[in-house]
């Protein structure tokens, strides 16, 4: 296979599901051989990742200032206007956009559709709207989300898996994690973790209310909340979590954002890992969950129940997501988390570059 130049675009430096994407399979093309450069805007005066980025890639952060009140709308349209500006596609034979910002931002591309939204704000629609149906191929990482784009849009996407960095969540819960994995535990005792912050679609208050049912039963199990940043604001929605949380005499532990090379750790060191999502293209953190060998508890939702059943409990409603997180934390382990970690280590970054350079061949 000839070298190709391959442009990853991606809205943000921060550690989200998308960027982990761009990144991850930027490494994965450069060492098949393969020419890439992946840009992104610097938001609060950011210059580089959230991760060191291997050598082999060349990494372009577009400056993007805050502005003091800025509303998300006009800061979408903004984002839109200053990556376009700065990036030139002449010299890329192929140019893949891993969210709506990035694809309004370039002329023509690939465009990886991780999960579908229903937004509200004008600007966050159209821009939306037009990342879908202006692209000329689409990638999606379950057949769930793929079959709602051609179910919505008439447009059938070709569905590449999310790799996992399966190794790093597994060393970490083997012998060389042991020492940081007790840091954790004596920090924070017996716990329920989750990551991506406290935002609607991750099913915030519906873990609140099922660890306050948990909470009942296991008073000494803590849920503890990792993640955060996003490009939107939901500050309202934590205001009201925050207040909930308060009626139900509950502390949650809410860490923010935390360091990548202590992620790992983290996760390895949970009694279970709740995913109560209400929407999902893959689910990598859960990924990384199963790869950790840590008991996993999810939403019940079509695309998580094509990517982990066998390998995960599913729960319809908080009265049943305390339930299962009960029982993940006081029965006997499965073979669920065996089958669980041999699933997260079949879902490789080579293989998915593979097969982006398949579809590259065709469409770039």
């Amino acid at each position: 296979m000839s070298e190709l130049s391959i442009a990853l675009l991606t809205y943000s430096t921060k550690p989200r599901g998308s960027v982990v994407h761009a990144l991850s399979l930027a490494e994965a093309l450069a060492q098949a051989g393969q020419r890439v450069t992946v840009w992104a805007l610097g938001r609060g005066g950011d210059d580089a990742f959230f991760r060191p980025v291997d050598s082999l890639v060349e990494v372009r952060i577009v400056p993007f200032p805050d502005i003091a009140g800025e509303a998300v709308g006009p800061r979408i349209v903004r984002s839109i206007q200053v990556m376009a500006k700065a990036f030139d596609p002449a010299g890329y034979d192929v140019v893949h956009a891993q969210d709506c910002i990035s694809a309004n931002a370039a002329d023509r591309c690939v465009r990886t559709v991780h999960h579908l939204d229903h937004f509200t704000t004008p600007e966050l629609a159209a821009c939306h709207e037009r990342a879908i149906v202006a692209p000329h191929a689409h990638i999606c990482v379950s057949a769930a989300v793929a079959g709602e784009l051609l179910d919505g849009w008439g447009i059938t996407a070709t569905v590449i898996p999310n790799g996992v960095d399966a190794q790093r969540f597994s060393h970490a819960a083997g012998p060389a994690g042991a020492v940081v994995r007790a840091t954790w535990r004596s920090r924070l005792g017996r716990y329920v973790l989750t990551v991506g912050g406290i935002e609607p679609r991750k099913g915030s208050l519906e873990l609140l209310e099922a660890y306050a049912l948990l909470h009942a039963n296991l008073p000494d199990v803590r849920l503890v909340i990792a993640g955060g940043e996003t490009l939107f604001d939901y500050r309202h929605y934590r205001a009201r979590w925050e207040l909930r949380a308060t009626q139900l005499g509950i502390e949650p532990v809410v860490l923010g954002p935390v360091d990548h090379d202590t992620m790992p750790a983290l996760v390895a060191a949970a009694g279970v890992f709740a995913f109560p999502s209400t929407k999902e293209g893959f689910g990598l953190a859960a990924m990384e969950a199963l790869a950790a060998e840590v008991p996993l508890v999810m939403s019940n939702l079509p695309v998580l129940r094509e990517i982990f059943t066998g390998t995960a409990r599913f729960a319809d409603g908080t009265v049943e997501l305390a339930a299962q997180l009960n029982a993940a934390l006081t029965e006997p382990a499965t073979g669920a988390q065996e089958a669980g970690r041999l699933l997260a280590a079949r879902h490789t970054w080579s293989a998915a570059a593979q097969r982006h350079l398949d579809l590259y061949q065709r469409f770039g």
